[in-house]
């Protein structure tokens, strides 16, 4: 359902600076890319700090491909239940233009024609988008509980399934025909919590979640690299400049490949905040050999 919101005509460096917040109906007027935010270093800070990352549980934060369209997701005293926002850039302006219940964590296909949702999707219709759809029996599963699904622009699934004990399995395409999904190897399904991959569009490296051994507390993100036999690589925690002694985790990058975004638990009461930082953390983080 299409629903429009009026915007209260203040500028964004008189937001920053009052630390004021603002409810979605009164959306403050923001301009220009990634929501008009002061882009981030090589260490995370939070993004839209009092629009978007604010009281309650703000997390899952991605943008469609062409930069022109932002979706997270909402649970607090005015949404009970987690709600997708979604926000629309036009005429340079970003608006509200878009709410719906979380059925599954949100990606998109290479192209931007499609949005998954966990073991199903939607597909672009006009300036929205269709009914949600099931992805079939291979995904479809009881005994199966998919919360994210990522995809590479080769087609390639790769989604986690928390009903087997947290794990992480991937699906390839062959000559045309999805193969049946298998786990990942140990240097992903190890620890607890092992959750919410994402797949780069080259398939060049893959980021998830996981609370194990070493780490800085709670969940980390983890990256492996593709190596050049095609083989994947040692799994490497990213580090402090991204981990914190909290949770960390559903990490996307965004579609032009400048920044990584990522939900952070920030209190012992749940609260959960949107983050971002440089994604040439990745290149720092690459094997040189």
């Amino acid at each position: 359902m299409r629903l429009t919101y009026q915007s209260i005509a203040l500028l964004f460096a008189g937001l920053t600076m009052s630390g004021n917040s603002y409810s979605y109906e009164q959306f403050p007027n923001l301009e220009g890319p990634y929501m008009g935010q002061s882009l981030p270093g090589l260490v995370a800070e939070p993004f839209a700090p009092n629009i978007i990352s604010k009281e309650g549980w703000d997390g899952e934060g991605v943008f469609a491909p062409g930069m022109k369209e932002f979706y997270f997701t909402r649970k607090d005293k005015e949404y009970p239940r987690r709600t997708v926002i979604g926000f629309r850039q036009e005429n340079n302006k970003w608006k509200v233009f878009s709410k719906f219940p979380r059925i599954g964590e949100i990606g998109f296909s290479n192209d931007g024609s499609r949005m998954y949702m966990a073991e199903g999707y939607r597909d672009r219709k006009g300036k929205g988008w269709s009914e949600r759809k099931s992805l079939g029996a291979m995904f479809d599963r009881k005994d199966w509980g998919i919360m994210r699904l990522s995809a590479s622009a080769r087609g390639t699934f790769v989604f986690d399934d928390y009903k087997s004990g947290d794990v992480i399995r991937i699906s390839t395409l062959s000559n045309g025909k999805r193969e049946s999904p298998i786990k990942m190897d140990s240097e992903v399904n190890v620890g607890e919590w092992t959750a919410h991959p994402f797949i780069a569009p080259d398939e060049s490296y893959l980021i998830w979640d996981s609370e194990r051994e070493g780490g800085f507390g709670g969940t980390d993100l983890y990256i492996r690299f593709r190596q050049n036999d095609g083989s994947w690589g040692a799994a490497i925690n990213m580090g402090d400049s991204i981990n914190s002694p909290n949770a960390d985790y559903f990490a996307s990058v965004s579609p032009d490949g400048k920044y990584i975004l990522f939900n952070r638990q920030i209190d012992d009461k749940g609260n959960t905040d949107i983050y971002w930082v440089d994604a040439k953390i990745i290149d720092a983080l690459r094997p040189k050999s």
